[in-house]
């Protein structure tokens, strides 16, 4: 069967520390063009000053099939869907897909932030190749499964970040492409939409169509994609049958990381509103154990002048089983560094390994989330007279157990 999907060779470098491409006058074009060569002289050879997002990926994908790409941060993962999308130019190496494709990438990419949501589902359709008749046919569906009938005649510009998913991701699924992309965009929406989303993911592989999914949420891969594809810093590190290859994921996830730190802001993981200098987890005991209280801190420089913030921490174990998600109290931030606290009590979490997503709120809606920041081990505590097996679940906690002696005899009586 020829393949949906093929990737031969692709390659993408960047520059480090290179500014995005802005709008400029004939002056500004004409002035770095005359500098180009003297700042190559300056710069020496450059090849320091540059990072292989992807480096010599090779895949085929079946028509049909299913397929999750997990990794970490930083694999590459983004990058390879935005190559595949046509939105980056790849360095070396050739993508080749074949039939109708939409992108679910990030939140409003496709979008035109002055057009209505009606307009909106409009041109995302005729950019998909389809006639007025044929969107019109999905128009209602659509509608009905984003839940934004009420902001149909409103410019998307307004829209909250959640908002702009919900229209993006009921385009994109209704709207029959041959092949589906989706990013990690599910991660803002609330809980109950994201389930939503990934039933219909679900509809839409068994309807015989490509998808390609890129999560960190791994029992979502588990549950979805018969075939993964592990990215590890821009290159396949495995890639065969899904359970296996998350099996050896989530051993490789085990080396805990209980600090990072970025001292330099212009640098640090975040964007124009938000910018993390330091995320850590720690314990008063020499080691994180099930009786141990875990806290869990956040620096990070808040960018706006009296923006109302909150945090909200998720947890996972390493399999991708959501633990529990707690939130800071949505209040006033003065502009400049701040800190966030996060206890979690001790007998409350079970032995294991578990991943620490941080996510970033103002005024209701999603401004950053960063998967993965932090991932710590939680160890068994051993007494006398305890169990020494690994126990079921992911929380233990202590509850009051009462013994009362009811009835005198043997046969109840």
């Amino acid at each position: 069967m020829k393949p949906i999907v093929r990737v031969e060779g692709l390659s993408k470098q960047y520059r480090i520390g290179e500014r995005r491409a802005g709008y400029q006058t004939l002056r500004e074009s004409v002035v770095r063009a005359v500098k180009a060569p003297l700042n190559q002289l300056r710069n020496g050879r450059g090849s320091a000053n540059t990072i292989w997002a992807l480096k010599d990926v090779n895949f085929e994908v079946a028509p049909g099939e299913v397929v999750g790409i997990i990794g970490s941060n930083g694999a590459g993962k983004s990058t390879l869907l935005k190559t595949l999308s046509r939105i980056t130019e790849p360095t070396h190496g050739r993508a080749e897909l074949y039939g109708r494709l939409a992108s679910l990438l990030e939140v409003g990419t496709g979008f035109h932030p002055e057009l209505t949501g009606r307009e909106n589902i409009y041109l995302n359709g005729a950019i998909l190749g389809m006639r007025k008749l044929e969107i019109a046919r999905k128009f209602d569906e659509i509608v009905a499964f984003s839940e934004l009938e009420k902001f149909l005649e409103t410019p998307v510009k307004h829209y909250s970040s959640g908002m702009y998913m919900r229209l993006a991701f009921a385009v994109a699924s209704h709207l029959e492409p041959e092949v589906l992309l989706v990013d990690e965009v599910l991660a803002v929406g609330d809980a109950a939409f994201q389930k939503k989303c990934l039933g219909k993911m679900g509809e839409v592989a068994k309807q015989g169509r490509t998808v390609l999914f890129v999560s960190h949420n791994l029992t979502a891969v588990r549950s979805l994609c018969e075939r993964a594809i592990w990215l590890d810093k821009g290159q396949i590190a495995r890639a065969g049958d899904t359970k296996q290859i998350l099996l050896e994921y989530v051993e490789h996830m085990t080396l805990p990381m209980l600090q990072q730190t970025w001292d330099d802001a212009t640098k640090a993981p975040g964007n124009d509103l938000i910018r993390i200098r330091a995320a850590r987890v720690s314990s008063d005991d020499q080691q994180i154990t099930v009786e141990s209280p875990i806290r869990i801190e956040f620096d990070f420089w808040n960018r706006q002048p009296d923006a109302v913030l909150n945090l909200t921490l998720h947890l996972h174990t390493a399999e991708g089983v959501y633990v529990l998600a707690t939130s800071s109290e949505a209040k006033l931030r003065p502009q400049g560094l701040l800190r966030e606290i996060v206890t979690i009590p001790p007998r409350f979490l079970n032995d294991g390994i578990y991943t620490v997503t941080i996510q970033f709120v103002q005024d209701s809606s999603s401004i950053y989330i960063h998967p993965e920041i932090l991932v710590f081990e939680v160890l068994d505590s051993y007494r006398e007279g305890s169990w020494f097996g690994k126990w079921p679940g992911v929380v233990r906690p202590e509850f009051e157990w009462v013994s009362e002696y009811v009835v005198n005899g043997r046969n109840g009586s």
